[in-house]
Formats: structure tokens, sequence, C-alpha cells
């Protein structure tokens, strides 16, 4: 039977962005991202124009992605959100193919990726639709 950590690896390879929360001074924030996952990390490309990702840098930070408004009709929906420790990480050249194009402007300004890795240590899945239960987990 898979672990949470494997299901949520696959099911956040099935779609391309998710949302990274962390807060600052004690006040949550939302941020959107594009991830891929590779040796049971989750690695984020996010805008560095914000300054979002010092703040999740060191941070133990949660990430979610779901298909809950793509999923066809008839299939299953999914939610996912991993917890763990977020740190800067340089991608491979590899990695960097698997991110894909990066988007020329955002909010107006050009986009400046910075890359993010996430170590979960708590993966939580939620399925609603053809048969699935809810599954939290801590990884090991």
């Amino acid at each position: 039977m898979p672990t949470d950590q494997h299901t949520a690896a696959g099911l956040l390879g099935h779609v391309a962005y998710g949302r990274v929360a962390a807060s600052v001074r004690a006040l949550p924030f939302l941020a959107p991202a594009r991830h891929i996952v590779t040796d049971g990390r989750v690695l984020l490309r996010m805008h560095g124009g914000h300054g979002h990702h010092r703040v999740c840098a060191g941070s133990v930070v949660a990430y979610g992605a779901d298909n809950l408004s793509c999923a066809p009709a008839g299939a299953e929906r999914w939610s996912v959100q991993v917890v763990g420790v977020c740190e800067p990480v340089e991608p491979t050249a590899a990695q960097l193919e698997r991110f894909g194009p990066v988007p020329l402007r955002v909010d107006g300004g050009p986009f400046e990726p910075v890359y993010l890795g996430i170590t979960p240590h708590l993966a939580t899945v939620h399925s609603m639709g053809i048969g699935g239960e809810r599954r939290t987990g801590r990884v090991t």
C-alpha cells in the first residue's frame, strides 16, 4: 500500500501549479508556485520580485495543489498538502527542463525565478468522488 507521501507525490505530478503558505509577522499568506517532485522533495519555482521566497526559506511551510477545478466529469477530485522545511535550491539542468519555460511577466513586471525545495514531513490527501478516503500521515 502506498504511503501518504507517495500518494501525494503521485498526485502532485498531475498538476503544474499550487500555492505555498507561510506567515509573515504571524499573518498567513499564500503565493502561487510552479512545482515538480523529485527525489522525495517538492521543488518550487516562484517569482522573486515579491520577496515571498525569503520568508519561506528556512521556515516550515505548507504547499498545496489540487485538481478541483480541472478534473474531467466523473473523475476523482483530490487535494494534496505537504508540510515541511523549505530551503533555497539550485535546480539541475534536467530539473529546469522539467519546470518548463518561465513566465514572461508577473503583476506587470518581469518574472524573476527563484527556486525552493520542501522536504515533506507531513502529507495530507483528500479525495472526492469515485471512492477514496481522507488520508493524513507523518512522512518518515
